[in-house]
């Protein structure tokens, strides 16, 4: 079993590294305001076209009611932020790991959009908080934390906010990196500014890396060796949530004509140029394969009403996610695409798919996560554009347990050859299931990095099921 750090040797010195220039924070904050300024209208704009962005605005300034304040009364509390709807996922897992661990906690969850508190409110119990992050204003921040007061601070996959780092680092709080990469975008930036970052790295008490390559990465922007942990890719037990009877994802298509010997191609978490580039592919497909239905779940569903006015002008057949509902009963050939404009719920849209397209991957850069419907055992295809799922596509491509194609003649082809070759689809499947197996437990690995730090904070942390049994024994 891999050994975890001394606590008061991870932590030491990092704030002493983090508060010694008054300078750059100064200089920081300058800068931000004028960001702020220039950028709000933007943002806000970007907020409106989501929708629900009235509940909670007051959180992203530190404005709580008297709910959030209650809920954290005497209590210690463990501080959690998911930027958005992937990272919330990974943050379900975490919560059901680390709860059974420290009963006598309370847990508050942040995110940075609307559709990820969406996802939030949907998949977390009522006992845990759910708040919007900071704007990184250091007046916003410090009253965020004063009203929070966290015994520890879990970040995962999120941006680097400085003034929220220097303030949890002067209160002396354990703060933590769980899931941690480094894109090959974002680390010449890190390195570049290190005369801003080299020390906010450093404030980490533990970082856990996916992967040897992004530990390395990580420490040569700051982060403190003895931080450093490689624990996996969360991303492979978030995908292992058995949620999907949440959708009747098969009576759903039955109301709009589907029928159940039809084969259904998923198009999931799209870009811009990849919906029309699917369903014009899908409508010659459909010459070979009579029965193919295509459903496509755009990574922004704010896009739907653009793209819906594009099949329209081309003359594909559709209809929107949101217009079935019990009263609509169409013909079968009647639509030949459902075109997802709702959150949350492509993963039970995967589970009927004999093959899966990862969106991102092929007019768009880096790519979108395979892993969920690999841990359904689909036969998967994406682009040349995996750059953000790198060592993750390299397993599943290694193990022959996913294909990847360079153009959309090749995409076309790839998935006609798959529709008609049931053995290649079952070989696939087993492929993908045994790269998901292979590569569970990073968040118990992750909780047990964590675990130390706050027994010596004085939080008591019950031993694992495990542990427990065989000391009964």
């Amino acid at each position: 079993m891999e050994s975890f750090p001394d606590p008061s040797i991870t932590w030491s010195g990092n704030q002493a590294s983090l508060g010694q220039n008054k300078h750059v924070r100064t200089i920081y904050n300058i800068l931000f305001l004028i960001f702020f300024a220039v950028a709000s209208p933007y943002y806000f704009w970007r907020m409106r076209r989501r929708g629900n962005w009235q509940r909670g605005f007051g959180q992203r300034f530190s404005i709580y009611d008297a709910s959030v304040k209650q809920a954290l009364t005497n209590r210690h509390t463990i501080w959690i932020h998911a930027v958005s709807v992937g990272e919330v996922n990974l943050c379900t897992q975490i919560i059901s790991a680390l709860e059974p661990r420290v009963p006598n906690v309370k847990i508050i969850v942040s995110c940075t959009t609307t559709t990820g508190m969406a996802e939030l409110r949907q998949k977390l119990p009522s006992r845990v908080s759910r708040i919007y992050y900071p704007v990184d204003r250091r007046k916003y921040v410090r009253r965020a934390l004063a009203t929070i007061n966290p015994q520890a601070v879990i970040l995962v996959e999120a941006e680097i906010w400085p003034n929220f780092l220097w303030r949890v680092a002067d209160l002396k709080v354990p703060l933590f990196l769980a899931n941690a990469r480094l894109s090959d975008r974002s680390f010449p930036r890190y390195k570049k500014y290190g005369w801003l970052f080299r020390p906010l790295f450093a404030a980490f008490t533990g970082v856990g890396c996916q992967n040897e390559a992004d530990a390395q990465r990580l420490r040569e922007v700051g982060c403190q060796s003895a931080a450093v942990r490689v624990v996996g890719n969360l991303k492979f037990d978030a995908a292992k949530l058995s949620e999907r009877s949440a959708l009747n994802v098969r009576g759903l298509l039955k109301q709009i004509g589907v029928p159940l010997d039809a084969q259904i191609l998923v198009a999931g978490s799209t870009h811009d140029g990849e919906e029309l580039l699917l369903a014009e592919l899908a409508q010659r497909l459909r010459k070979s394969f009579p029965k193919l239905f295509l459903v496509i779940v755009p990574r922004h569903f704010e896009r739907c009403k653009d793209i819906g006015q594009k099949f329209r002008s081309r003359g594909i057949k559709f209809i929107y996610r949101n217009e079935i509902f019990p009263a609509v009963q169409l013909r079968p050939n009647e639509v030949d695409c459902l075109l997802v404009n709702t959150t949350g719920e492509l993963k039970f849209f995967y589970e009927p798919a004999e093959v899966v397209f990862i969106g991102k991957s092929l007019t768009a850069f880096g790519g979108q996560n395979p892993i969920e419907p690999a841990a359904q055992g689909k036969a998967v295809v994406f682009g040349p554009n995996m750059q953000n799922f790198t060592d993750i596509t390299r397993a599943f491509l290694e193990k022959k347990a996913a294909v990847q194609v360079q153009s959309p003649e090749e995409l076309e082809r790839v998935i006609g050859e798959l529709l008609g070759d049931p053995e290649r689809r079952a070989a696939l499947s087993r492929a993908a299931l045994a790269v998901v197996a292979e590569n569970l437990g990073a968040v118990n690995r992750t909780i047990e990095m964590i675990l130390p730090h706050l027994e010596q904070r004085g939080i008591f942390v019950k031993p694992p099921r495990t542990a427990a049994r065989s000391d009964a024994a």
